[in-house]
């Protein structure tokens, strides 16, 4: 995986802006306006916005575009979303921009700047997303009609322990030892590095497919993660959050509770996160759901796409219809 490109640079060219694309300004510590970032509107529902929050950190919306091939036939209006540092938006080199914090304002502005609010209002985060969604809603859960948190445990020791007691003791043995001492040496650069990863973890629990059939939104998508900010808060690889990474010690499996608005749970088999901790997390959420996704993995949007779309299309249709 490399930087993010600039294949689609969008910053400072409004003449681009077009499609149901909008760059909203945030405003911070670098003053009002200083940082923009990217949008797109898709469909058009004026009772059911979906604000779609992509994994990472770092990563960008391209990998949610199979989104286009289910949500618009439901009739789901729904705004793909660059955080800053990733894909169309501004990408400083400020590292105490990487704070989980300034995200979730970020969000909030991104949030008004649409015009979302708690009649129309549903979060969906992913991955990291999910982190960020759970965050936002435990801050300003006044404004959400509905979360969805896909594909992610509500705390990263839960996640580190399932990874070095669940997952690692599958991989060949040779294979982890590698790379881990890669990791300790700071090689993570190395292309070695990677095919490992590929090889011995990702094709079985980030998307279950050859990588050479990735479909092409998450190759590209992967291409441009920005490896400054995934390292920074993440660390190098899936096995786990990094200890020296901003978000190794995020927990918050207590403050399920406080989060009253439907919620929809998405857990699969194969994932790096554990299915049964997803699942616990929907019986604990008031209003929890939980999506299983039998055949799929960290991209079930992917790998098991019919049984992810059905439950996600009927979770959100749901939220304008009798029982809403």
């Amino acid at each position: 995986m490399q930087a993010i490109s600039s294949y689609l640079d969008y910053s400072g060219r409004d003449d681009l802006l077009s499609g149901g694309v909008k760059m909203v300004s945030l405003d911070g510590a670098a003053g009002p306006g200083a940082h923009r970032v990217w949008t797109k509107r898709v469909g058009n529902n004026h009772a059911l916005k979906v604000l779609v929050l992509h994994g990472g950190p770092g990563g960008t919306h391209e990998l949610y575009e199979a989104f286009d091939s289910y949500l618009p036939a439901a009739g789901v209006e729904y705004y793909y979303y660059d955080q800053l540092g990733a894909g169309n938006s501004d990408k400083p080199e400020d590292p105490s921009l990487w704070e989980l914090s300034r995200f979730v304002e970020e969000v909030e502005q991104v949030r008004a700047a649409l015009g979302l609010d708690r009649d129309n209002f549903v979060l969906y985060g992913h991955s990291w997303g999910g982190i960020l969604g759970i965050e936002y809603a435990l801050r300003y859960q006044e404004h959400l009609k509905g979360l969805v948190i896909s594909n992610m445990m509500s705390s990263v020791p839960a996640y580190n322990e399932y990874a070095e007691n669940a997952l690692m003791p599958e991989m060949d043995q040779s294979a982890l030892t590698e790379i881990k001492a890669m990791e300790a040496a700071g090689e993570i650069e190395n292309p070695r590095y990677m095919s490992l990863l590929l090889e011995h973890h990702y094709v079985q629990h980030v998307l279950r497919m050859p990588t050479e059939q990735w479909p092409e939104p998450v190759q590209r998508g992967l291409a441009h993660l920005n490896q400054t900010v995934y390292v920074t808060m993440q660390g190098p690889s899936e096995l786990g959050i990094a200890p020296g990474a901003t978000l190794a010690r995020w927990e918050r499996t207590a403050d399920l509770g406080n989060i009253a608005v439907p919620t929809l749970v998405v857990g699969a088999r194969y994932d790096t996160m554990d299915p049964a901790h997803m699942e616990m997390m929907a019986a604990k959420l008031p209003r929890g759901r939980y999506l299983y996704c039998p055949e799929g993995s960290h991209m079930a949007m992917y790998d098991d796409q019919e049984t992810y779309f059905r439950g996600l299309t009927e979770f959100l249709l749901g939220l304008v219809g009798p029982q809403g």
